[in-house]
């Protein structure tokens, strides 16, 4: 279970809480406020606080075309505008705070996006909890023929069960040891900095991981990607659904030119502009390698 019954109640009593401000706010953030969105076996997101809206990414590009430009055009053309554009600093002046519970080998990946605030869970100073990232059995694959970093067909029967059974007795065991060794009855009990080592990546820790909305639409479009490991895409998902009702018309754009767009090289522009010419292209006379051809293909259909 993600969250205990005294974190629901914690929970319960930070919701019941209200606070006057003359700040923008948004109804469908001050609904997902504190609320924990489960995620995985035991992890969660949840929405701290936040600043800025929709209004908020129009107020800040509009300072730079000068005063009576407003009626340029509406709020929602512009944000298209600067999201089809690649405008960063307009979005920046958003930013959410989250309280993230997920995997370690899942906080590796997402820790490489080095553009947020993050505060971790000290196992140096606290133990950590017995709660394990187990895959469900649809979720358990072998390696990808066609991508290194990727998974390939689900494993079946004996197999899976076999593996399912290492990663929890493996799990088991090296959490017993943990215990065992920062235990002081009737030992002085190793150091936690120091018996934390010899836990699986597959432990869950938390981290609270303020970031701004450009920053946040770079780190959704990598990991809300079809391509991105399911683990942590699950995650990027379920932000994807709280950042929708916090500045739903910059979601639509991104979601639009970003996750439902593509980017083209200049040869693969230039093969389509032959294809419409009726030209028939190949990979041979594309100039692309097979992996760009078959990634270009892809797109195209």
């Amino acid at each position: 279970m993600p969250i205990s019954p005294e974190q629901a109640q914690e929970i319960a009593e930070a919701r019941s809480q209200t606070h006057t401000t003359m700040r923008a706010t948004v109804p469908g953030m001050e609904a997902h406020l504190y609320t924990a969105h489960e995620v995985l076996d035991h992890g969660f997101i949840r929405v701290i606080d936040y600043m800025g809206d929709d209004s908020a990414i129009c107020q800040a590009a509009r300072v730079s075309y000068g005063k009576g430009t407003k009626s340029v055009q509406n709020d929602e053309g512009l944000i298209r505008y600067l999201m089809r554009h690649w405008h960063s600093t307009p979005f920046e002046m958003c930013e959410i705070k989250l309280h993230v519970k997920l995997p370690v080998f899942v906080a590796r990946q997402w820790i490489r996006h080095r553009t947020a605030n993050v505060n971790e869970y000290s196992a140096r100073y606290s133990i950590l909890d017995r709660e394990f990232y187990i895959p469900a059995p649809e979720h358990i694959n072998a390696q990808s023929v066609v991508n290194n970093q990727g998974r390939g067909k689900i494993l079946e029967g004996e197999e899976a069960a076999r593996v399912l059974e290492i990663l929890k007795a493996d799990s088991t065991r090296a959490y017993d040891n943990y215990e065992a060794m920062i235990s002081d009855d009737g030992q002085d009990g190793l150091a936690r900095e120091l018996a934390r080592m010899n836990l699986p990546a597959n432990i869950y820790t938390q981290w609270y991981w303020k970031v701004d909305l450009h920053n946040l639409f770079h780190f959704l479009r990598l990991r809300a990607d079809s391509h991105a490991q399911y683990e942590i895409r699950v995650y990027a998902d379920a932000i994807c659904k709280v950042v929708a009702d916090w500045v739903p018309a910059a979601y639509s754009a991104f979601e639009d030119y970003r996750l439902g767009g593509a980017q083209l090289s200049g040869k693969a522009v230039d093969c389509v502009r032959r294809m419409l010419k009726g030209e028939e292209v190949t990979q041979e006379t594309s100039g692309m390698s097979k992996g760009e051809w078959r990634e270009f293909m892809g797109v195209i259909g």
